[in-house]
């Protein structure tokens, strides 16, 4: 069983920290040299802002949309980072760190029918000790966790935690994920897989192992 744990908008959690003014507020970082956004709060998502939106081509209509600015500070959001994964560690014997904001636990040998309480405790923890809010996602292979959290994010009714710990969960998340959203499936791989009338996770699951490896 494994969880993947992922900071929520982390490049702007950082931010919000040491500027807790910025909280419910829109609020996008930017790349180096203030080229594009690399980071987006939830209101900056709701409002249409999206990944890579080049800057000085969107610069006025962030203004009058009242979006929060700033330029991105590498150096602080590594120290979040490191901080965040030292707590982590101490919540299983093998944490693999997957990127900056992102880290898996081997949860084997936990009682399955206590990790939601333990996810929302490393959830309390994690915002308690360092500012920084998580998202955690459970399943019996790392893909599965990827995708639980991937919910987890989405649903507020979960609290920041699922767990897809049976068929039926596990078949609905498959039926409402795109193929394309699987963690590994990128864009030219995605777009053959559509080409093949392969559209959600569900339908990929289903292909027979000698395609898969053939193709």
């Amino acid at each position: 069983m494994f969880a993947l744990i992922d900071c929520n908008n982390f490049y702007c959690s950082c931010e919000r920290v040491f500027q807790p003014a910025l909280e419910g507020k829109p609020l996008i970082v930017l790349s180096n040299n203030d080229g594009c956004v690399i980071a987006r709060s939830n209101e900056a998502k709701a409002i249409g802002v999206l990944m890579g939106d080049v800057y000085f081509k969107h610069k006025d209509k962030f203004q009058q949309q009242g979006i929060l600015i700033r330029s991105s500070n590498y150096t602080l959001y590594g120290d979040m980072s490191h901080r965040v994964m030292s707590i982590l560690s101490t919540f299983s014997p093998n944490a693999e760190i997957y990127s900056i904001d992102e880290c898996f636990l081997d949860l084997s040998g936990f009682a399955p029918h206590g990790l939601i309480e333990y996810a929302h405790e490393i959830c309390r923890i994690v915002k308690q000790w360092t500012g920084i809010p998580v998202s955690v996602g459970i399943g019996q292979t790392k893909t599965i966790a990827k995708l639980a959290n991937r919910i987890a994010k989405k649903n507020k009714i979960f609290r920041g935690v699922y767990f897809i710990d049976n068929a039926t969960r596990l078949d609905g998340a498959l039926e409402s994920t795109a193929v394309t959203d699987i963690w590994g499936i990128g864009r030219r791989l995605g777009k053959m897989l559509n080409a093949q009338g392969i559209q959600t996770a569900a339908s990929f699951s289903r292909l027979p192992a000698r395609w898969i490896c053939k193709n």
